[in-house]
């Protein structure tokens, strides 16, 4: 399958008042035509810097991209893009769901006129023919009533009818990249689910690419090909999602599958969480950026950063204790098993 993006060494730094922190630091991955790419971690890891930077939307200052990134859509390094291209790749070739649909929305424009709007900008039809297509959009996302919910605004639409609304201004224009960012929060899980599926519906039928950035691991099982685990800024681990879940092999991975609820456990069993904070991105660890967090660290964890370790041709991690002579650690899923 051909590539379609490539993020080579990504590193964004905000300026403060307080000094340089580094959001992200020297982040690589890639992205296949009509591939679901997962990029998961907690607040605060870096994700969405990393979408808003695939998109160039990271306002400078205080936002820098460091020189020796590359953000390559199709071969054509999106860093180096002028003004002119940059409007066409926006919304025509690469879309972007935001975590908050509220506030993304126009709350002053009806739903049907945003959809129209990005369709008159990218495919030049006229103000009417574009709202007709809104409807269309609207009635793809399964909204019901679409001639008349084009015709309301974002506070009369319910949370997951925005999202899906939000789906529709994203979709609108058959971008050949989707980036997702925390599409699912702060709605109930019947609608999460409800979103996901339409998602890998749209994407079945549309063959757009997907990148989807969430902290909950739970989510992307059955929709991404591929997970990368993001902490601290870096990518600590990556696989297909199959190896991801019956093989993690970093610390970091193994705490967030503990973390996810199980339907096999019983109602008063205690949700795993995950003890101690992220490292300061002012001043980042010279070692592993989990090491503080970790109960298997060992005194090289905190003097040395350890280096990406394959093991299969998809599936590689950053961990010390793959190194021949770290001390054998059973992962603490055996027991339970990660489902």
């Amino acid at each position: 399958m051909a590539k379609i993006l490539e993020v080579k060494n990504l590193k964004v730094s905000y300026h403060t008042y307080a000094g340089e922190v580094q959001s992200v630091r020297g982040v690589s991955f890639d992205l296949n035509e009509r591939e679901t790419l997962a990029i998961v971690g907690e607040s605060g890891c870096g994700k969405s810097v990393t979408s808003k930077a695939i998109m160039r939307l990271i306002q400078t200052p205080p936002g820098d991209i460091k020189e020796g990134s590359e953000i390559l859509f199709k071969g054509k390094d999106i860093l180096k893009m002028e003004d002119n291209e940059l409007r066409k790749l926006r919304g025509g070739q690469i879309s972007m769901i935001f975590q908050d649909p509220m506030t993304s929305l126009n709350p002053t424009m009806k739903i049907g006129k945003q959809i129209a709007e990005s369709i008159m900008i990218h495919r030049g039809l006229s103000s009417k023919e574009a709202f007709e297509e809104a409807i269309k959009m609207l009635k793809i996302v399964n909204i019901p009533n679409a001639d008349k919910r084009a015709n309301q605004y974002p506070h009369q639409f319910s949370g997951g009818m925005r999202q899906r609304a939000m789906i529709a201004i994203a979709l609108a224009c058959d971008p050949n990249i989707l980036i997702a960012d925390e599409p699912t929060t702060a709605l109930d899980v019947t609608i999460q689910a409800q979103i996901m599926d339409l998602m890998k519906d749209l994407q079945d039928k549309l063959g757009t690419a997907i990148v989807l950035i969430t902290h909950d691991l739970g989510v992307v099982a059955s929709v991404a090909q591929r997970i990368q685990v993001m902490y601290s800024g870096l990518i600590v681990e990556r696989g297909k999602t199959d190896e991801i879940f019956s093989n993690p092999q970093h610390p970091y991975t193994w705490a967030l599958l503990q973390s996810v609820p199980r339907l096999d456990t019983g109602n008063k069993d205690v949700l795993y969480s995950l003890n101690g904070t992220p490292p300061d991105l002012l001043r980042p660890p010279v070692g592993c950026p989990f090491a503080a967090r970790c109960k298997y660290a060992m005194p090289i964890c905190k003097e040395e950063m350890p280096k990406e370790t394959k093991l299969s041709e998809t599936h590689s991690v950053s961990c010390w204790l793959q190194h021949p002579m770290a001390p054998k650690v059973e992962s603490p899923l055996k027991a339970g098993g990660a489902k």
